[in-house]
């Protein structure tokens, strides 16, 4: 997206209608010129390596002790086995646990509580995108009954972004040369740069693919691609 604006030296007298910001600036620099505003937005792609998964175990029970008993056994297995995978524990964290009566509903008669829910749900951040299908495998075979994800990002944004800073600016440029030659004047030079976004890569859905008939079996996960975006805005000078 690119927006653009441009003005004379004599419009910039008129700087009270500027924020105080602005006027400091229009005040501080004297210009002999056109000047040029333009905003662009410059991009990158790196491919994820960070997926990040919900999973967690629910079980139902007639006491809400026997719920969380049958829960927390349940979990211990389904946490042995990440940690078995290789997955740190700096990479697992607790999400949710929660406890709910289960209610029967009949017309014209009060709700009965005929049970308890229980769940424990743990987010898992695998550095391995690759593997994570198959982690996910195991933890179905280990009882976890609740999965969501795999998200994926990309863990050290920072390299990706400097690159979409850089084709911001080359794009801004590139368009001032051309207002600049179409209204027959030159870049003289840049008399500002504001970055006004920079968003980091947000989790994206993925492929999850298993033969049929299998609830979890060779589970791939396709890590595909993931584009950053950072947008600046550059006041140019024109003579």
């Amino acid at each position: 997206m690119i927006r653009i604006a441009l003005a004379t030296t004599a419009a910039l007298v008129a700087v009270s209608a500027l924020p105080a910001a602005a006027q400091q600036e229009a005040r501080a620099v004297p210009l002999d010129g056109t000047v040029l505003d333009v905003s662009a937005t410059g991009s990158s792609t790196r491919v994820p390596d960070l997926a990040v998964i919900q999973a967690g175990v629910v079980t139902q029970a007639a006491t809400a002790a026997e719920a969380m008993q049958q829960n927390n056994a349940q979990m211990t297995k389904v946490l042995a086995a990440l940690r078995g995978a290789g997955v740190a524990e700096r990479d697992i964290q607790t999400a949710r646990i929660s406890l709910s009566p289960q209610y029967r509903y009949a017309e014209n008669k009060p709700s009965v509580i005929t049970g308890y829910q229980a769940s424990n749900q743990v987010s898992i951040r695998f550095r391995d995108v690759a593997k994570s299908g198959s982690i996910l495998d195991a933890l179905v075979r280990e009882g976890a009954n609740d999965i969501s994800g795999p998200n994926l990002t990309i863990d050290k944004p920072d390299s990706a972004l400097d690159e979409a800073r850089v084709d911001a600016v080359k794009k801004a440029r590139a368009r001032a040369e051309l207002y600049a030659q179409a209204a027959g004047l030159r870049v003289d030079r840049i008399l500002a740069i504001s970055e006004s976004g920079a968003l980091p890569p947000m989790p994206a859905p993925v492929m999850m693919r298993a033969q049929a008939g299998m609830v979890a079996d060779k589970l791939e996960v396709v890590a595909g691609e993931r584009e950053l975006n950072v947008t600046v805005s550059v006041r140019f000078l024109l003579k």
